[in-house]
């Protein structure tokens, strides 16, 4: 049983977590004209828009209510109103996501009331899709904000099914995909690549492999995504064969798709490692009636041969792993499948994941945490997103950069993790660190015996 060690200080020193607003915002640019909106002060959305930007390396359309002092202490409603309706005019979206901050939650605002004026008002935008989602920062985190505003889109705009699968031709090899926050666009890519070669149709909500894959476009600006999960989409997803679920931090949003929409529902916590692949593509065969291509067969072989080639630098690898918490069983998974030793496990927020991630014990809390607990455990190495850097120097370990954000190296966004392709590459990446950096080297020998060189020999006398 995994013992959960809950927070026990007053603040964070080196904080691990980005916040709900950050995750909503996240998974609102995985759809197709789409404007992510934050219902606080200016520096609430400034603060966010940094990381992405420093993430991606993209211009990101991010919005804000801009509260000051004074809508701060006698209501921001006019705010919110004022606010989408502005965007609307302006920038004619397809989809405006309301994401509360701290400072709109502390005051009671309420974003729900806020939209049903807004529509009441400006029936002329009804064809303009906007979404209220309560995402205080002060809780949660990057993977709570994500989920839960995935939620409320597939509430919204998924409409419900009396029957699924009843459109003919090519909807019938349409397979829904709802994705955690931790798939990078590379993940995308490739999961894509691997529906494919079963013949099925994926629709991902969201897409960020469509919207922030780094594509230059023909547009000088667009203040909304370009390109991403059309909301057209959203409108077909109770025709699907079945849908796959990736990520435990999603089971509300497949539990409410598939009461929405009747199809079958696949889930899987994540896609690192031969055990995570060898589910999916035995998912995949049986909803295409298809058997397993060649090639994905090679991959597999491929994955087992850098098993045998790794396991001798990562068999017994103390490691130390900070992430939320779907990251870190995906990452735990991996490197305890190598045999390695996970000796400190830190996460932002508590989820029902953790209890089933196989570690003695899990502490919630910061970057000092994680720091503290491997060097009492003596880690050899360290996971964990750029935040983490300094950590691991001060560690004297290598760093593994992993999850959000990573602001230190160039195309980290676009990294292949999953399959049995990204986990080959992840292995390598592990055990290359490990024997760059050369842990626990065996000291040269000089036997007392040996004679010694010439140049150390008595020098002649002055006398």
């Amino acid at each position: 049983m995994t013992e959960i060690l809950k927070r026990n200080k007053a603040l964070s020193v080196s904080p691990l977590k980005a916040s709900q607003p950050v995750g909503g915002s996240l998974a609102t640019l995985g759809f197709n004209r789409a404007m992510p909106m934050l219902h606080g002060s200016q520096g609430c959305t400034a603060f966010a828009k940094v990381f992405f930007v420093r993430h991606f390396r993209e211009p990101i359309p991010l919005q804000s209510t801009a509260m000051d002092q004074s809508s701060s202490v006698l209501g921001a409603d006019e705010n919110v109103v004022v606010g989408i309706k502005t965007i609307a005019e302006k920038s004619r979206p397809a989809l405006i996501t309301i994401l509360t901050t701290g400072l709109a939650e502390t005051q009671g605002a309420d974003v729900h009331r806020n939209v049903r004026e807004f529509r009441a008002a400006n029936p002329e935008f009804d064809d303009v899709a906007v979404v209220a989602v309560n995402t205080p920062d002060f809780t949660g985190s990057v993977e709570t904000g994500y989920a839960a505003t995935l939620t409320e889109i597939i509430r919204a705009l998924v409409p419900d099914a009396k029957e699924a699968g009843t459109l003919p031709g090519w909807r019938r090899r349409q397979v829904n995909v709802l994705v955690s926050y931790m798939l990078t666009p590379g993940d995308l890519e490739a999961l894509r690549d691997i529906f494919e070669q079963f013949q099925l149709r994926p629709v991902f909500v969201p897409d960020l492999s469509d919207s922030l894959d780094g594509c230059l476009t023909d547009d000088d600006f667009s203040p909304v995504t370009i390109g991403g999960t059309p909301l057209s989409e959203m409108a077909t997803l109770g025709h699907a064969k079945a849908t796959v679920v990736i990520g435990a931090s999603l089971q509300k949003a497949a539990d409410l798709l598939e009461e929405k929409t009747g199809v079958p529902t696949y889930r899987f916590d994540h896609l690192y490692g031969l055990h995570a692949n060898d589910a999916l593509i035995s998912a995949l065969s049986e909803i295409s009636g298809l058997d397993v291509p060649e090639r994905i067969e090679r991959q597999r072989s491929q994955l087992q041969d850098t098993m045998l080639d790794t396991h001798f630098m990562l068999g017994q690898l103390r490691i130390a792993i900070a992430a939320d918490a779907d990251l870190l069983h995906a990452l735990v998974a991996q490197v305890q499948e190598m045999g390695a030793e996970v000796v400190a496990a830190v996460t932002s927020c508590n989820t029902p994941l953790l209890s089933r991630i196989p570690v003695a014990s899990i502490k919630i809390g910061d970057l000092e945490d994680m720091e503290l607990i491997a060097k009492a455990n003596n880690a050899q190495l360290v996971i964990g997103n750029s935040h983490a850097v300094d950590s691991a120097e001060r560690l004297g370990t290598p760093i593994l950069r992993s999850g959000f954000p990573l602001y230190d190296i160039i195309g980290g966004y676009q990294k292949t993790w999953i399959g049995y392709k990204g986990s080959r590459q992840t292995l390598f990446d592990l055990a290359n660190l490990v024997i760059n950096h050369a842990h626990e080297e065996i000291p040269v020998y000089r036997s007392v015996y040996a004679q010694k060189p010439a140049t150390e020999a008595s020098a002649p006398s002055c006398h």
